[in-house]
């Protein structure tokens, strides 16, 4: 099976063709958020206040990733069962592609078929790879949160998984 590149931000017709069990190298820019960052965009939208990013056409990343002299040194997925409650809002709401690991919810599948869009699975365990992926990293929200802080991260041939395809077909099943 080759591997298919696609970029980031993303376009819905280059991501409508991808199926469930497709390798793909990701490249371009992704932002990154956790449970805290997903808590505070998903009370956001429910209040009409203000993200902090555009969501049209973004990925989310679900990492907090570890750094060394500004750096990320490891940055492997997060489960993505903590975000199931704020997916389906962030994917009705712009978002095309999450990247973690494991299964999603019955919801996020609805929404990603919703949506046309995909959601990506990247190697547990392997922090480190996921890093050396990462050409640069910038702070664009949350400060406080420590390693739950969004950042915008530059990425290049990352390693992933279409897990969960437009048509809601899944690796999972």
């Amino acid at each position: 099976m080759e591997w298919k590149r696609i970029t980031a931000p993303f376009n819905r017709e280059e991501v409508s063709g991808l199926r469930a069990g497709d390798r793909v190298l990701l490249n371009g820019y992704v932002y990154t958020a956790r449970d805290a960052g997903h808590k505070r965009m998903y009370d956001a939208l429910l209040s009409g206040g203000e993200l902090p990013i555009d969501l049209q056409g973004q990925g989310i990343y679900y990492v907090g990733a570890c750094f060394k002299d500004g750096k990320p040194i490891s940055a492997g997925p997060t489960t993505a069962m903590r975000m199931d409650k704020y997916a389906p809002t962030l994917y009705d709401n712009g978002v095309v592609a999450s990247i973690g690991k494991g299964d999603r919810c019955r919801e996020v599948y609805e929404a990603v078929k919703r949506n046309g869009g995909i959601y990506l699975v990247a190697i547990g365990g392997a922090g480190a790879l996921c890093a050396d992926c990462i050409k640069s990293s910038s702070p664009v929200a949350y400060p406080e949160l420590g390693t739950e802080a969004m950042y915008k991260f530059e990425i290049e041939d990352f390693p992933l998984i279409v897990a969960i395809d437009k048509n809601g077909d899944s690796i999972f099943s």
